[in-house]
């Protein structure tokens, strides 16, 4: 299913939520909408779920317009499915009535589906790994397995377009990272387009095949994981995302002059936006430490943190904190006086 956001903004009274939002998601793709929070993603998930309707612009789902500011199809007409953050479990069904419940009431599952529907629930089970818990409640599963249920029952009927607002944030770390491959794999075999609202950033990278980036009611890139990472196009997708380290100063050519100093740092990938800006951005693992001698820009060790197999410092640099990550061989004590040097990362 094809997904159009046309000039949409929205407003809430005197507070505006979104300004001029355009995104157009392909079917079958999996999009991830990152941002802090207040930045207006779960605003635009709740349009395109047919909660909220646009103050101006346009929806469209398959071509067909669903929203705009003078109507909004609502979200038991349209081919969607959405995944809460709180999982949304009633306690009184077992997990099996959690899968029938949208292969009963929803006018979009297939015939096939609502006749085969013992066959169906099975299937989803499989999916979701929970075979042998059909008939458990709510209260006898783990964090991990309610939120399975939540995805199985919005799996169920096979919808178009499945929308999922932070689904993992009441899980706990390691809980999370298991997750995040049930998702994929969820999207392997079902194929469904997915737009995926999250503010964290190893959760949009680890998943999705683009990013959108919102920051104030506005998109600030759009790309794949690999662009939003390695070519932040704006000061906030590089500090965001990237964790960046921003510098100000000036270009010439490939050499960046940091302001009020002498000191002059080779490119390393800094994208022409960013250039055009007078920033120079180095993410953490482009920076090496040196002894002070060998470099103009030094710095005094504040923190280290022991990471495994690398060390995390922040630095003060003329009262501006850079953070930097190292291997383990680097070691530098707190208090120590190092130089800094960019290095292609």
């Amino acid at each position: 299913m094809s997904t159009n956001v046309v000039d949409v903004t929205k407003k809430f009274g005197d507070f505006q939520a979104l300004y001029d939002i355009n995104l157009a998601i392909e079917d079958g793709e999996f999009i991830a909408i990152l941002g802090p929070s207040g930045c207006g993603k779960t605003t635009l998930l709740r349009m395109l779920a047919g909660f909220e309707s646009p103050t101006s612009g346009t929806i469209e789902i398959n071509n067909t317009a669903v929203a705009d500011a003078s109507f909004s199809v609502p979200p038991e007409k349209r081919d969607v499915s959405m995944v809460f953050q709180g999982f949304a479990l009633w306690p009184h069904m077992t997990v099996a009535d959690h899968i029938k419940f949208p292969l009963r009431y929803d006018q979009f599952a297939a015939y096939e589906l609502k006749q085969n529907m013992s066959q169906r629930v099975g299937d989803v089970l499989e999916i979701i790994n929970l075979q042998d818990k059909g008939e458990a409640y709510p209260h006898e599963l783990s964090g991990g397995q309610k939120q399975r249920v939540s995805l199985g029952r919005a799996i169920a009927t096979e919808p178009q377009l499945l929308l999922m607002d932070e689904p993992l944030s009441a899980l706990d770390a390691e809980l999370r990272i298991e997750m995040r491959r049930e998702i994929q794999r969820l999207h392997q075999i079902t194929g469904a387009t997915i737009v995926y609202v999250t503010h964290d950033q190893g959760e949009a990278l680890a998943m999705a095949d683009r990013i959108v980036v919102m920051n104030k009611g506005r998109i600030e890139q759009v790309g794949t994981p690999e662009d939003i990472f390695y070519r932040p196009e704006t000061e906030f997708v590089a500090t965001f995302v990237s964790k960046a380290n921003i510098f100000r100063g000036w270009w010439e050519g490939d050499a960046f002059h940091v302001a009020d100093s002498s000191v002059v740092l080779a490119n390393v990938g800094t994208t022409d936006a960013l250039k055009a800006s007078g920033i120079y951005a180095l993410r953490p693992d482009q920076i090496e430490l040196t002894d002070v001698a060998l470099n103009d820009l030094t710095a005094e060790v504040l923190t280290r943190q022991f990471q495994g197999k690398e060390y995390h410092y922040s630095l003060n640099l003329n009262g501006q904190t850079i953070l930097v990550q190292r291997p383990f061989t680097d070691v530098y004590e707190v208090g120590e006086r190092v130089g800094l040097r960019a290095v292609a990362g």
